[in-house]
């Protein structure tokens, strides 16, 4: 028997068994393939560790492969994600660091990316594709809760301005007043009662007397419709008597030239009462309230005012 040909081959069969076992291991053929992506936090990523789940929708599809943080800008870090090939990760995908459960242990979630938005691309100058990321959870309560305090923090400044020795005096001495003029009401009420009931009888007095005013513009109507058949009457009667003058002769044109003129003016003057008296019907029917608390000074109109051109 050869055993130099029994050795080699099983030197062989050992070195394929190995390399059996070590391709199966990394996968074989169903071996997964990985596209690097890169994303930019702006926020503490305390408790995300490498090889930390990357979760599309709650669905595993990598890992955090490197947590570097930026030298240029310490605010921000800069983080790489081992994604499987194929994964549907596009320009509306949007990154956010998560944890899970109470554990408290972090974790990437994806989430987003629209049907009709184009996959993520490398953009030019940066060595790989940049995914959006959204404050977490616990840094928005942390926002919220610092706005809340620092809001808090001012209302108590202001109320303490507010309640300062000052404005206690004054709140004090306003108070005291406030006392001091109920005691004083208190003590008129007696005063005051009298003086509402006199203010309503003359509100009552007030609404009669202005019931009444229409009467009284009829009335006054009725009076200068008089005064003017009366200067009517005073007319035809200069007018009979010219006519008697004409037919008596010289000596009883002396009385047409001395007497006849006044009673002209008088008809004139009657002309005139009667006028007037209209003037005022008319006025109290259209403001009554004139009648007794004179008449209301019409405003000037435009181009009326004094100084005006």
């Amino acid at each position: 028997m050869n055993f130099t040909l029994v050795g080699a081959f099983v030197l062989s069969l050992g070195a394929l068994l190995v390399a059996g076992v070590l391709w199966l291991a990394s996968g074989g053929a169903w071996q997964t393939h990985y596209d690097v992506y890169q994303a930019v936090e702006e926020e503490s990523v305390a408790g995300l560790n490498l090889n930390a789940p990357v979760k599309y929708n709650g669905v595993d599809v990598g890992k955090v492969q490197a947590i570097k943080l930026d030298h240029t800008n310490p605010q921000t870090v800069n983080l790489f994600f081992a994604i499987e090939r194929g994964t549907p990760v596009k320009e509306d995908t949007i990154a956010t660091l998560k944890t899970q459960g109470l554990t408290g242990i972090a974790y990437v979630e994806l989430s987003g990316g629209s049907v009709t938005s184009p996959l993520l691309q490398t953009k030019s100058g940066a060595p790989y594709p940049v995914i959006r990321t959204t404050p977490s959870l616990s840094a928005r309560l942390e926002n919220v809760l610092s706005n809340a305090l620092g809001k808090l923090d001012e209302t108590s400044h202001n109320i303490n301005a507010i309640l300062s020795k000052a404005n206690q005096a004054a709140i004090s001495s306003t108070l005291a007043d406030m006392a001091t003029l109920a005691r004083t009401v208190a003590a008129r009420q007696g005063s005051i009662d009298a003086g509402l009931t006199d203010a309503a009888k003359t509100l009552r007095n007030t609404a009669q007397a202005t019931a009444n005013l229409d009467s009284l513009a009829k009335r006054i109507g009725h009076a200068s419709d008089a005064v003017e058949q009366m200067g009517v009457e005073v007319t035809k009667t200069s007018v009979s008597a010219g006519t008697v003058v004409d037919g008596v002769g010289a000596d009883v044109r002396r009385f047409s030239t001395e007497t006849l003129p006044q009673l002209e003016h008088l008809a004139g003057e009657l002309s005139t009462l009667s006028g007037s008296l209209r003037l005022l019907t008319d006025q109290t029917r259209r403001d009554p309230n004139s009648f007794i608390f004179g008449r209301t000074p019409v405003p000037d109109g435009p181009g009326e005012t004094e100084g005006t051109p």
